[in-house]
């Protein structure tokens, strides 16, 4: 290794990229880190056209997190590594629990944020959002996970209002031999993973995993123990066989168990009305993954995709299963030699059985709902290596809403070679939930005050004629390296929204009897419209040919159009900083810091709201390889304060406040 050049991987702009091919994790990760901030530029994504396309030629605000990055920053979970992204409002809930979305709404069922791993939909048509401690992948074999900001709905369908994240894991010809990971700290109280990749022929490699963990409580906001510890174990494979030279198979699953145990305060029908309790979430699944690949020319192919989809629930709010069948065709075909179409066709059936919770009943208890879809996407060379202009639609039929299209047109203009300007123009829509169509809630309940006023039950209650949230997304964007070893992105935005959800009150039913409790139904109904608008900034600067400087800002503003009870919406802060530090002072020695600034928020739920005050946070990572195949490293978390408070749950009044921690980590490539 050259002492005099840094191998570090920059993070460019709206992304830090992983090389297409790589015949071992550490040759490429070595060649990936010379690449210059210009050159990563050209390298390929996937997630904004469903084709392999440069980065820099992307009309989208895209951003790239590439295994280099999940593992200099210690990030032991996908949210973890999701900070890294400008635009995404990640907030630690408690130990095991997160809010995520892009570009507002914010919480932890959060709706209009698409989520998929490896080409499977992360989604759940429970709550139309992501369960995240259900969704986890071995790290150390993620190739990048691409984030982009803004809809994506034309490509992947609906729910994809916000934002799409798609976390893509190595082939297995990348993964050969043997991989052990084990550590431990106050915190991260245990881990370890196990992973073995190797050929079964000369046209087919394979990988196993097994991974487990176990993870500390953290600290009640009002003082004590939060009870949210949990622990989880996952073990999955993945097969790739290129079995003719048009030809390839990947076959992969994975399945998981895990307990988790929160502190839970709910509404209660009768005195004393509030119940708190600690309890543990028995929840797990798995899934399995066909995708079969053809090419007929360097300009057409098409691909196959078939997966299954399965997990269950158990805890005090809702007791819930859930069956995915998922099929997926794809074609991209060349025409006239100046446009590159794709289009595809889809179908998912969803099977889920509940049972009555402790404050939840959903009628009917079972059902079964099918979605089909189609799309075409044209991308248009206007002028060569100039100018391109993108036209497409997502058309869908579901069973809550009906019909839906979704359209969007995509400028790209390249009046030099460092520079790019974007600019697109999107609808997307957000499909009804099964709890918003058919479940009944008890949400508070407001104490009795004798003599005259008896107590008084706030109960959600669904609405099948709830129909699809709308936005209509502007966005403008622009690229540059016009300065030597910097690269800087920028993105404005305005969404405006129509038909959000809001709850509409009835008149108070009164009891039947003296000591009995009044009703008040709350409707789901689609009334509220607004906007939201701002901007984000990713920029890099190899300062050093060992250091570099990696910062994001985002600034996102949200209005409403009439005046709405603030716990029914999803909660965002208007600023958000991240500033990163990467520097390799000896050849075999690393050290990363992490700051990172979110702005004052208010945590809502049917208790209230909370006002989360503005914090800083840093995370410092030191490594060190004694040899080629072996590494240590000793990671501090949230370094700055004891503890701090970032949200708020919608559905339970207890707050709980994330612990400092630290933990040591061995890798052993073998």
């Amino acid at each position: 290794m050259n002492h005099s050049k840094i191998r570090l991987k920059p993070l460019l702009m709206s992304s830090v990229v992983y090389f297409a091919f790589i015949p071992t994790a550490y040759s490429g990760q070595d060649e990936l880190m010379e690449l210059s901030v210009e050159d990563l530029l050209n390298v390929e994504v996937i997630s904004v056209a469903k084709k392999a396309k440069s980065l820099n030629d992307s009309p989208a605000a895209i951003f790239v997190i590439t295994q280099d990055d999940i593992k200099r920053i210690g990030a032991t979970s996908v949210p973890e590594a999701l900070r890294l992204a400008p635009g995404l409002d990640v907030a630690r809930i408690d130990s095991n629990k997160w809010a995520i979305t892009a570009r507002g709404f914010n919480g932890r069922f959060a709706n209009k944020l698409l989520v998929l791993i490896d080409g499977r939909n992360a989604y759940t048509r429970a709550f139309s959002g992501v369960y995240w401690e259900n969704q986890d992948v071995m790290l150390e074999d993620v190739e990048r996970i691409e984030v982009i900001r803004g809809p994506g709905a034309t490509m992947w369908g609906a729910n994809a209002v916000n934002g799409v994240i798609n976390i893509i894991t190595k082939h297995s010809a990348d993964t050969q031999g043997g991989l052990l990971v084990a550590g431990g700290g106050t915190e991260e109280q245990g881990f370890g993973a196990f992973r073995y990749g190797g050929k079964i022929n000369a046209d087919t490699t394979a990988r196993a995993y097994v991974k487990g963990f176990k993870r500390d409580e953290n600290t009640l906001k009002i003082g004590g123990e939060a009870g949210d510890d949990w622990d989880k174990v996952q073990g999955g494979f993945r097969m790739d066989s290129q079995f003719t030279a048009q030809d390839s198979l990947t076959v992969q699953g994975d399945a998981y168990r895990s307990e988790i145990n929160q502190n839970s305060t709910f509404p209660q029908f009768s005195a004393p009305y509030i119940k708190n309790f600690n309890e543990t979430i028995d929840t797990f699944g798995g899934n399995l993954l066909a995708r079969h690949n053809h090419t007929f020319s360097s300009t057409s192919d098409y691909s196959l995709q078939v997966y299954y989809d399965f997990y269950q629930r158990d805890e005090a709010f809702i007791k819930e299963s859930r069956h995915v069948i998922d099929i997926d065709f794809q074609h991209r075909f060349s025409l006239l030699g100046w446009n590159d179409i794709v289009w595809g066709a889809a179908y998912r059936y969803n099977h889920d059985n509940f049972q009555t919770g402790t404050i939840t009943e959903i009628n009917p208890s079972s059902r079964n709902d099918q979605l089909f879809s189609t799309f075409m996407q044209d991308e248009l060379t206007l002028i060569d290596d100039t100018l391109w202009l993108t036209l497409g639609s997502k058309f869908e039929y579901n069973d809550y809403s009906g019909f839906e299209a979704q359209p969007t047109a995509r400028l790209m203009w390249a009046p030099h070679q460092q520079h790019r300007l974007w600019g697109a123009v999107s609808r997307a829509v957000r499909t009804p939930s099964r709890l918003e169509h058919n479940a009944t809630i008890l949400q508070k309940t407001i104490p009795a005050q004798p003599p005259f006023i008896p107590a008084i039950n706030a109960i959600f209650t669904g609405n099948e004629q709830f129909d699809s949230e709308e936005v209509i997304s502007y966005e403008l964007g622009y690229r540059t390296t016009f300065i030597d070893n910097v690269s800087i992105d920028i993105t404005a935005f305005y969404n405006k929204y129509k038909k959000l959800r809001t709850g509409v009150d009835s008149q108070p039913i009164l009891p039947t009897t003296p000591t009995g409790a009044a009703k008040v139904l709350i409707t789901s109904e689609n009334r509220l419209s607004g906007q939201t608008y701002g901007f984000e900034i990713a920029a890099v600067w190899q300062m050093l040919d060992w250091w570099r400087w990696d910062a994001n800002y985002s600034l996102l503003k949200t209005e409403y159009d009439q005046q709405v009870a603030s716990d029914q919406l999803g909660l965002s802060p208007q600023q958000r900083v991240s500033l990163r530090s990467a520097i390799l002072p000896w050849e075999n020695i690393e050290l990363d810091v992490l700051f990172r600034y979110v702005d004052t928020n208010t945590a809502a739920s049917a208790f209230g709201t909370a006002v989360i005050k503005d914090y800083v946070s840093m995370d410092i990572r030191l490594a060190w390889q004694p040899i080629k195949d072996i590494e240590l490293s000793l990671v501090g978390q949230n370094l700055l304060a004891k503890k701090h408070f970032e949200y708020r749950q919608e559905m339970l009044a207890t707050d709980t406040e994330i612990d400092r921690g630290m933990y040591g980590k061995l890798t052993w490539h073998f």
